[in-house]
């Protein structure tokens, strides 16, 4: 089992409790950091400054606008990263449209109504038939106040700006795990299995019975499919 750091990047107006499930498994054997997704309004500058906090290599893991994080940190870095898991995320750049609808949430967050933004950010009717979706909604609604809105501005104009990540998916040689919900209400199954038939050899994994929350809604089977993902043997380059 590869014994590297683990650097985990969270969810849009999430923090590392998002991770507290698999951070308690998985702390055990491994460094990890969990790194702040808001040093930055576009991708590239949130990904450079991640990678000048990372060790020379280590395995990565993003979560939803982690993962596109993960995926320019990717682009940028390939040779320092042995490993790469992405969940519930998806690969394409932003349509006009729905970088043109979050110009009302963050007019919002500028204008002090962070708690409407939360609101419409979180959506329970993402979330897996089986999860307590009041409680879930009451913790990731604590995650969002406490990153705040000027992280949510950074976030959102880093998600308007993104580009399209295809190709740097096919060209991963390091082991590869896609996970999500089987009852993801952002990014379905079919998206995640086209992320997966991308990369050579990954290890497509379905959490039933979860949203696009799977840490926290199914939270023993994603630990799970990390510790497959982890145990991947590293392809020699």
């Amino acid at each position: 089992m590869s014994r590297e750091a683990l650097v985990m990047i969270p969810p849009i107006l999430c923090n590392a409790r998002v991770f507290f499930p698999q951070l308690r498994a998985l702390c055990q054997d491994h460094a990890v950091m969990v790194a702040p997704g808001s040093c930055g309004e576009r991708m590239e500058e949130i990904a450079s400054q991640i990678l000048d906090w990372t060790p020379a290599r280590f395995s990565l893991l993003g979560v939803g606008f982690g993962g596109m994080v993960a995926m320019e940190m990717l682009r940028r870095a390939p040779d320092r990263i042995t490993r790469i898991a992405l969940i519930s995320t998806s690969a394409q750049a932003e349509t006009p449209e729905a970088a043109a609808a979050r110009e009302d949430q963050i007019i919002a967050a500028r204008a002090g109504r962070m708690e409407d933004v939360l609101a419409h950010e979180i959506n329970s009717t993402w979330m897996g038939p089986a999860a307590d979706k009041t409680a879930l909604v009451r913790q990731l609604t604590e995650m969002g106040r406490d990153v705040g809105p000027e992280a949510y501005i950074k976030q959102s104009r880093a998600l308007q700006r993104r580009r399209d990540q295809q190709d740097v998916l096919r060209k991963i040689s390091q082991p590869a795990a896609i996970i999500c919900g089987s009852h993801d209400g952002q990014y379905q199954i079919k998206r995640h299995q086209f992320l997966a038939d991308l990369i050579p050899n990954a290890r497509f994994e379905v959490i039933e019975g979860a949203g696009y929350m799977p840490m926290l809604e199914k939270p023993d089977a994603v630990t799970d499919a990390l510790h497959r993902w982890i145990r991947m043997p590293l392809v020699l380059r």
